[in-house]
């Protein structure tokens, strides 16, 4: 059984899909439509009767009779056929950082209400007018999708794009698996430099004043290092023997010689 954000992210596309096809059929319908009123504008003006001067619209098309009419019924298309565009590219997502940034209603950020608004808009002015089937059906599709938009956008809200999204998806994919969160800070390992000023000093003015006390070199424990002490005014002092505390004392001897072996030699008969 999938899980409930997997219905989520179908029924959402499923509805996208609808709204991408249903923009294609206002699209093509737009253009036919167009088309239409142009080449009856036309062939009013080649044969013109005196019995439509009295009727409000053009015969056989959706263009005013008035003046300028047929300028607006143009740009009206026009319009029409802008929109729908830039609702299908949303739709798609691209560019989302242009959307993002000039049309933030129709950004990944914001939810489906705008874009149900906009289409029933759109399916409402199509159907104002008198047209042909094939653009009826298409405007009362965008209509009845719009609807659905809206009412999606008032579920879902903000979270509506996101639930559909493909990369959304694949991130929460990722997260199905239990996983482990480390909560210990990040260890960082510090530079060669910072540990070198932690234990020799703060900066280089200690060790500057280091080197103008006791030189650049080292001169050791020997004969150097107690000269060099000397010209300094310190004293290095030798030690004196001790044993530890728990050696027994060493034995006193009450001769003078002791500690060395007694000499063995004979007599001559002819010593004084």
């Amino acid at each position: 059984m999938l899980p409930p954000r997997a219905y989520y992210f179908i029924g959402l596309n499923g509805v996208r899909a609808l709204s991408i096809i249903a923009m294609l059929l206002v699209f093509a319908s737009s253009i036919f439509v167009l088309v239409n009123d142009i080449q009856a504008v036309n062939r009013s003006m080649k044969d013109p009767d005196p019995n439509m001067t009295d009727c409000d619209y053009i015969e056989g098309s959706t263009v005013p009779n008035q003046p300028a009419g047929v300028f607006w019924a143009v740009v009206n298309r026009l319009l029409i056929i802008f929109q729908v565009i830039i609702l299908i590219l949303s739709e798609i997502g691209w560019p989302a950082a242009f959307f993002a940034r000039f049309f933030p209603v129709l950004g990944p950020t914001f939810g489906l209400g705008a874009l149900g608004i906009f289409q029933c808009l759109i399916g409402a002015t199509v159907l104002s007018h008198h047209v042909d089937d094939f653009t009826l059906v298409a405007a009362f599709f965008l209509f009845a999708l719009g609807c659905v938009n809206m009412f999606v956008g008032l579920v879902f809200r903000e979270r509506a794009k996101e639930r559909r999204s493909i990369m959304s998806w694949r991130a929460e994919a990722k997260g199905v698996l239990p996983s482990h969160r480390d909560l210990r800070p990040p260890f960082a390992r510090p530079a060669a430099a910072a540990v070198d000023t932690f234990f020799r000093g703060t900066g280089g003015s200690t060790e500057k004043a280091h080197a103008e006390e006791f030189g650049q070199k080292g001169y050791g424990f020997g004969r150097q290092g107690e000269k060099a002490a000397g010209l300094k005014g310190f004293l290095i002092s030798k030690p004196l023997e001790s044993l530890p505390r728990y050696a027994p004392p060493p034995a006193r001897s009450e001769s003078s010689r002791a500690g060395t072996p007694e000499p063995k030699f004979r007599s001559s008969p002819t010593a004084i």
